[in-house]
């Protein structure tokens, strides 16, 4: 999709859209400016007049009367939703799995890309062992995710001793050490160092599914340990001192962890009955057993795809201090055109089987008929402008990055195109279509960064890649954005 640029969409009748249109005629690219600095005023107070002025041109046209008589009242995703837009991307498929898994759940808590992980890893296993529903634990992940973010966290704090408070980096790391979002690469070190449960192994607590308080707990702790092992750097505190201290410290952290979720389980008995209600009974497996013996993906073998259009395509990219786990693998991603990621999802979903993917899933939802697209709520005709950043000028301002990870589970295909794509989510069944939306394949062109596959489903030369040395992204890229 091109996006239409502002100076097609805004309001042509205000000094503002004059000045774009005439930018925009000018040079219609992102460039820095190579001009000297303007000479302005130190400040520009708004007048009297100019609020006059204001009034009397808003005035003058009565659809603004019936544009405020309309919207104040409601949410401009209910007042402004584009009929035509979603009369015209019904909820069919022509390719979609065979398996519809019961919709979850992740309610106030930013765990997304723990269920969409586990979510993609169930479908397998409902063919495998023919059963109709299965939930894997998203809190026996959750619990190990708090307390290695915690250990990630005072080790980069050990690394940055001789750093800057006031640094930027310094600062980024203490904003939020141990928030619920999360990456593919981190999901992966997880389930590798501690497995796999079923839900009924390890279910949810009031603190998994509600996780402010304990998070708001866990950091301000985590801040304070900061502070201590700064102060006993400066006085000369040995490294030994330093690691006794933090051994202390991540004591304190399970204390927590334990008290709000309850102790994980070692082992589990996991007992089902299948769709020919044969009953079937696995006892006293471990969680890495869970996972390699009936799980059974290696999530190793998986390549994390984005579209990046700031950098450079067909090269290896990470994001310094980005991860959960001490000591796993880092994080990495291989940037390709989004026409590329559309392709090799497609083609795995026609396959029958699921993609683990990343968006900015707020952009242009249309959360009562479950429909991501660029137009479903038309805010032109409601306030006389459209909008005009690129998909790289949105990472470049802050305007949009990955928020949420979800699986798609189909794909509508017309004239060898991709039309819109099928997505289980995680938000419980009162969102959307039963809990499944419908993206468009303009919305995924501009709000989609990321994607999951087997490396398997991929042209040796994209695997190849993973061989080159990273690029390193500063932390607060926004290709460092966790999934919540």
């Amino acid at each position: 999709m091109t996006i239409v640029r502002l100076s097609d969409t805004i309001a042509s009748n205000s000094s503002y859209a004059r000045h774009i249109l005439t930018s925009a005629n000018q040079n219609d690219t992102n460039t820095t400016s190579t001009k000297a600095p303007v000479d302005l005023k130190p400040t520009m107070d708004i007048t009297l007049k100019q609020l006059d002025s204001y009034k009397d041109e808003f005035d003058a046209d009565i659809k603004n009367r019936l544009a405020t008589l309309t919207i104040s009242r409601e949410a401009y995703g209910n007042a402004l939703e584009n009929r035509d837009v979603y009369l015209a991307h019904p909820p069919v498929f022509s390719n979609k799995l065979s398996i519809d898994a019961p919709i979850t759940n992740q309610k106030s808590s930013g765990r997304c890309w723990l269920f969409a992980g586990l979510n993609m890893l169930r479908q397998k296993m409902m063919k495998t062992y023919n059963v109709e529903e299965l939930e894997l634990s998203q809190p026996y992940l959750f619990f190990y995710d708090k307390l290695e973010k915690s250990n990630w966290f005072l080790e980069n704090v050990l690394k940055t001793l001789d750093k800057d408070l006031d640094g930027r980096v310094v600062q980024y790391l203490l904003k939020d050490p141990i928030g619920d979002g999360g990456q593919w690469d981190m999901f992966v070190a997880l389930i590798e160092k501690y497995g796999i449960v079923p839900k009924a192994a390890y279910p949810e607590t009031y603190h998994t599914s509600s996780s402010s308080a304990m998070d708001t707990l866990i950091t301000s702790k985590l801040r304070e340990y900061a502070r201590v092992l700064r102060s006993a750097h400066s006085k000369g505190g040995s490294e030994e001192e330093l690691r006794r201290l933090k051994r202390g410290m991540l004591e304190e952290v399970h204390r927590v962890m334990v008290i709000s979720l309850g102790h994980p389980p070692e082992k589990v008995t996991w007992a089902f009955y299948d769709k020919d209600k044969n009953y079937h009974e696995f006892r006293d497996i471990t969680p890495l057993a869970f996972y390699k013996d009936h799980v059974q993906h290696d999530c190793t073998q998986t390549v994390s795809l984005i579209n990046d259009p700031r950098n450079e395509y067909m090269k290896k990219y990470t994001v310094e201090y980005l991860g959960n786990v001490v000591g796993a693998e880092d994080v990495h991603y291989i940037n390709l055109p989004v026409e590329d990621l559309k392709r090799y999802a497609a083609e795995v979903i026609k396959s029958g089987r699921p993609v683990w993917f990343g968006c900015d899933v707020g952009k242009f939802l249309s959360r009562s008929k479950g429909l991501n697209d660029p137009e479903v709520i038309d805010f032109k005709t409601a306030f006389g402008f459209g909008f005009g950043l690129s998909k790289a000028e949105r990472l470049e301002y802050g305007e949009s990055l990955m928020t949420h990870a979800m699986v798609l589970t189909g794909v509508h295909i017309e004239d060898d195109k991709t039309v819109r794509w099928r997505i289980e989510n995680s938000w419980g069944e009162d969102y959307g279509n039963k809990g499944y939306l419908t993206m468009t394949d303009r919305w995924f062109d501009e709000f989609v960064y990321q994607i999951v596959l087997d490396k398997a489903d991929l042209p040796q030369k994209v695997v190849d890649v993973l061989d080159q040395d990273a690029v390193v992204l500063p932390p607060w890229d926004p290709m460092g954005a966790l999934a919540k």
